[in-house]
Parts: C-alpha cells; structure tokens; sequence
C-alpha cells in the first residue's frame, strides 16, 4: 500500500507513480544543478535538450520502437491527434475504415468525417459490449488507413488482438493501455496515447509514426498536426509542454526499473482478476457491462442491477475509505475502476475487500 492519502482509481487524469512524484518534487526548484525549475527551462536549452532525448530513448527500449519509426511529443490530447491521423493519412483514397467499438472510436470516426469518407467496419452497435466477429468486418482494400481503439476507457472494451488489415496501414489509439503489455510495433502504421492515464500528466501525446508515411499531409493540415514537420524538429517545431514531458521521462525510467513492460503486464493480470474475479463471484450483486473475452485490464465498469440507489451508496462509502473517482462515466453511468500501471496490487485489493463487504452488507 501506498502512504498517500487517497487511492486514485481515476480513469484519466490518473494516478502517478508515488517515486515519480517525489522525484519530481526534488527536483522542482533546480532540475539539475541549473538554477531552474524544469517548468522555467527554455526548450531550446542543453538541458531540456537531454530530457527530449532520453524520453524518446527509454519509450524506444520499453517498445522495441525500430529506427524506421518516428517518436514524437505532441500537443492538443487525444482528440487533436484525431484530426491529425486523417489530415495526414487520408491523402492515399480520401477514405479511411474505423472499428467503432465505444465512445472514444466513435469521436474518432466523426472527427474524420471532416476530412474524407469514414467506412464503419463493423456492424452497428446497440451498445458497446464486445467487438463482432471476424465475419461480419467490412474492410475496404483500398482505404488510406484502418483505425481502431485499443481500450475503450468509457465502455471497458480491450482488443485482445491486433486486427488483421491486409496490408492496410493500421492506426491505434493506446492512450489507455499502452506501456501495459507487449506487443509488436511493427504491425502498425501510427500508435498514439494521450498521456495522462499510464504515461505522465496531461498535457502531451505520444506519437509513434512509420517514417515512410511523413511527408503526405494535407495542404490544409496545422503546422502543429503535420507528423511530417515535428518529426522533423524534434518535436521542437514550437514551445512543447515541457514539464508534461519531462514527467512523462520518469515515469517511463519507473516502469524500466519495475521489470519493464512485462513486470506491468504481470500487474495488470493481477489487478484485474482481484476485481473481475469478485464480480462473477457476487451471485450477481456486481455484474460487468462487457462480454468476458474483451473485458480492459484497465478500466473495469460495473454496475449493481437494479440498485443504482446502491451505486450511489458504494461510491459514498468508498470515497469515505478514500477510495475516489471511482464514479462511472456521465455518458454510461455505474461504477469504473481505472487500474493503471501507477495502481499497486495492494491497492487493487483493497477496493476487491471492499466490494465484497459492500456486497455482504447490502444482498438481499
């Protein structure tokens, strides 16, 4: 268990590592021996130089990111890079394929919509619980790109593979899984992760992008969005929220000292069996809102049936134990629990002793 105040089950802005925090509250008022805080650094600097450097190093190592791949820091969230992988892929046909498989996939189709003409690959969805079978994809060969999301944060969905798209360039959204198991980066075209649910605070993007498709942008396409200009300078092209990235360094060093990207994994097994396993053990009490075989290790929602007076209860109760923003989003309701990397095991286990108190206490 951590000695902080509160356990931060929050699905974004997150919990930060504990360590992270602490080295970044040394190092506050002089990073380094520079007289300066990193938030007064100029980003053209020697200094900030090497903290640009050696964030795009460690995520390097942590994925196995190859030379012919691009790594960039970028502004304006998730919903920014929305734009920007249409306004700088949708060049090749004018159109693109998503998989909409919950609120997040959703928005992104929409936001392409501006720029192109967006197939939906799967049939439409009454509510957002699974992801359809193989058999019913309609994927178009001649699409500029095939878009996904990789875990749903609001809907609680996770691909439990990588979709086979035929030598279609493959776009995925990782803001809320990535740095959380292996995977093959190669099989992609671009990665991006808003930053503010495994990686850092807000404030950043990380973008991943194959090299061999810079340069194809739109004319009408954002200096800030053009992959193509901030690999280019670095992702120095203008002033980047250097402090956002210089946490998201540590946190990146945090996760190299804890085993890597499989000693996360590991923890995400754990964490999300201690609360899954108590939902399909509460004789219905708790029941999850996604089909098993595509339940997120990250973000778990769960609802009480016919209860939600207590929905409201439980989170009373557990905002009391210091147990906070476990309230399920606005747009569906319930209750979620975001089990990031920063989350410890111990923490996990105490909100899974929770719900089975809760559940004693209040079957009928």
């Amino acid at each position: 268990m951590s000695d902080r105040p509160v356990i931060n089950f929050g699905a974004g802005p997150s919990k930060l590592p504990t360590e992270v925090l602490i080295d970044v509250q040394n190092t506050l008022l002089n990073y380094d021996n520079s007289g300066m805080s990193v938030m007064e650094l100029s980003h053209r600097s020697k200094d900030y130089d090497k903290i640009n450097d050696n964030g795009q190093k460690c995520i390097r190592e942590l994925l196995n990111i190859p030379n012919d791949y691009a790594v960039l820091f970028m502004q304006g969230g998730g919903t920014g890079i929305f734009a920007a992988v249409a306004l700088n892929l949708m060049t090749k046909s004018g159109t693109a394929d998503y998989f909409i498989t919950g609120i997040w996939s959703a928005k992104a189709a929409k936001e392409a919509e501006k720029y192109g003409k967006v197939n939906s690959v799967l049939p439409k969805m009454e509510k957002y619980d699974e992801i359809p079978d193989k058999s019913t994809w309609k994927l178009d060969p001649n699409a500029s790109y095939v878009y996904y999301c990789d875990n749903e944060t609001v809907n609680g969905i996770e691909f439990p593979f990588i979709p086979d798209t035929k030598g279609v360039p493959l776009v995925a959204d990782m803001s809320s899984n990535i740095l959380t198991r292996k995977f093959d980066i190669t099989k992609f075209a671009i990665i991006f992760a808003g930053a503010q649910k495994n990686i850092g605070p807000p404030g950043v993007v990380l973008v991943i992008v194959k090299r061999d498709l810079l340069g194809k942008a739109m004319p009408i396409c954002p200096t800030v969005l053009d992959f193509n200009i901030m690999a280019r300078d670095n992702s120095l092209h203008n002033t980047p929220p250097t402090f956002s990235i210089f946490v998201m360094w540590r946190v990146f060093e945090w996760i190299k000292e804890r085993g890597g990207i499989k000693g996360m994994e590991d923890r995400a097994k754990q964490k999300s069996s201690l609360i899954y396993d108590t939902i399909d053990q509460s004789e219905g009490f708790y029941s999850c809102t996604v089909k098993k075989p595509y339940r997120s290790r990250m973000n778990v929602p769960f609802i009480i049936p016919g209860h939600p007076e207590l929905e409201v209860q439980f989170l009373n109760e557990a905002e009391q134990l210091k147990m906070v923003q476990l309230k399920g989003h606005r747009m569906v309701g319930g209750i979620r629990a975001s089990l990031y990397n920063a989350i410890t095991v111990d923490e996990a286990k105490v909100l899974a002793d929770f719900m089975k108190s809760f559940r004693n206490k209040n079957i009928k």
